[in-house]
């Protein structure tokens, strides 16, 4: 019955009515080709609410420095280290032609008595005598399982706790009254050096290549540098005390910042950032500044006082320089290897 009213309900077309007469039956086993149309009575369709696609919320500031860093998180620090290479290497190559026109420590080394061109090497044996002593104590204290245990702990407390040794034992040394031969500021002096050398013994730990290589560039970094502060004219890097110590602010807030603030943010690898490269660049402008300031206190000082000059105090500024240069040097490297 319901295929006689589906069938029924169909407009024939012409030359097929005798098919209305036939049984389903023998409809079925006939098989004809007849287009069937189902005409279905539509209600009215309720119009279907827009899909409203949820907008994108900015991302708040604290989430922008506490998530993830982007890939060129240290684009801006590896850009003004370059920059400053470039810089370094075009003043070296300005005054290194002679095109100042001011005169430079070089020339003023011809006219310089006996006793400057001595202060002046004693300065420089005792730079070099602490870059010894600070890598046997450190090459000591790697080889010692408790000590670089002290060494390797982490934390604000031992932080700093290393920090204050550091400082407390510069200060001795400093204070301490210069006096030719052996005496009680050699062994501070030395002490100090030591007790750097077992602070940075965990840097043992990227292995040796990476140390060497470290220390050639250093070498080759100090020697421009120093080639540069000798060659320009004999003041020209003595007015940058105020801009380094407000830079190195900076740099030592970053650095203590970035003990609760890991490279895994935006803010603190932004902060590692700073610290690294603009440390790099800091401590360079140091190091051009102590070279002349040391050449003109051994220029200056009276031959005849009370105290005699003190080469160690004038050796420990360059040598802190050129021992953030080499951290900061491995520090790089070691990133690079992935270590």
């Amino acid at each position: 019955k319901m295929l006689r009213l589906a069938v029924s309900a169909v407009r024939p077309a012409g030359g097929s009515l005798s098919l209305l007469n036939q049984a389903p039956e023998q409809l079925l086993r006939s098989k004809p080709n007849l287009s069937l149309v189902r005409n279905y009575a539509r209600g009215p369709v309720r119009p279907r609410a827009p899909v409203v696609q949820p907008q994108a919320r900015a991302p708040t500031l604290k989430e922008k420095l506490m998530g993830p860093p982007s890939a060129n998180a240290y684009s801006m620090g590896k850009g003004a280290a370059a920059g400053a290479a470039a810089v370094g290497l075009g003043a070296l190559c300005y005054y290194g032609v002679g095109l100042g026109k001011q005169t430079s420590i070089a020339d003023n080394a011809i006219m310089w008595p006996q006793f400057v061109r001595d202060r002046i090497q004693s300065t420089y044996a005792f730079f070099g005598g602490s870059c010894l002593i600070t890598a046997a104590a450190a090459a000591g204290a790697f080889r010692s399982p408790r000590l670089l245990e002290l060494a390797s702990r982490g934390g604000l407390l031992a932080s700093l706790a290393s920090l204050a040794l550091v400082i407390g034992s510069g200060a001795v040394a400093r204070s301490i009254e210069y006096q030719p031969g052996l005496g009680p500021k050699h062994l501070a002096w030395a002490v100090h050096c030591a007790i750097l050398g077992a602070v940075i013994a965990p840097l043992c730990f990227v292995g040796g290549p990476i140390l060497t290589r470290a220390a050639l560039y250093t070498g080759g970094i100090v020697g421009g540098l120093s080639t540069i502060a000798a060659c320009a004219p004999s003041d020209k890097f003595l007015f940058m005390g105020g801009p380094l110590a407000i830079g190195l602010g900076v740099v030592f807030a970053s650095s203590l910042a970035s003990m609760w603030l890991p490279p895994t943010t935006a803010l603190g690898a932004g902060l590692a950032s700073m610290s690294l490269y603009g440390g790099l660049v800091l401590f360079s402008g140091f190091l051009l500044y102590d070279t002349q300031r040391m050449v003109r206190r051994a220029e200056v000082y009276p031959q005849y006082a009370y105290a005699p000059f003190d080469p160690i105090n004038a050796s420990m500024s360059i040598y802190m320089d050129v021992l953030n240069i080499f951290i900061r040097i491995v520090s790089i490297l070691s990133g690079g290897q992935r270590k």
